[in-house]
């Protein structure tokens, strides 16, 4: 639950997603759920030369099964409340 509480503070800010086949793809995160999977709006191809068939999708639904990486926006990350978090689930509390 962590890191869907985490992903759910980034909503509308622009992340990258690297998929298993090695597929990139930045766009604005419009939702997150329990199972992390992600919907992304106004998105682009890290490398439209090798996917061209993907310029003309704007919005996608990413199963949480398949995301390999998620580059986060530097101004989203927020290390000490991470920290915080971490700590009182290892806790339990």
């Amino acid at each position: 639950m962590l890191f869907f509480s985490y992903f759910k503070e980034l909503v509308g800010k622009e992340v990258t997603v690297e998929l298993k086949n090695d597929l990139a793809i930045t766009g604005v995160l419009h939702s997150v759920d329990q199972y992390l999977n992600i919907k992304l709006e106004n998105i682009k191809v890290v490398d439209e030369i090798k996917y061209p068939h993907m310029m003309s999708v704007k919005n996608c639904f990413i199963r949480g099964s398949v995301v390999r990486y998620v580059q986060l926006p530097v101004d989203g990350v927020d290390v000490e409340i991470l920290h915080d978090a971490t700590r009182r689930e290892a806790r339990g509390n």
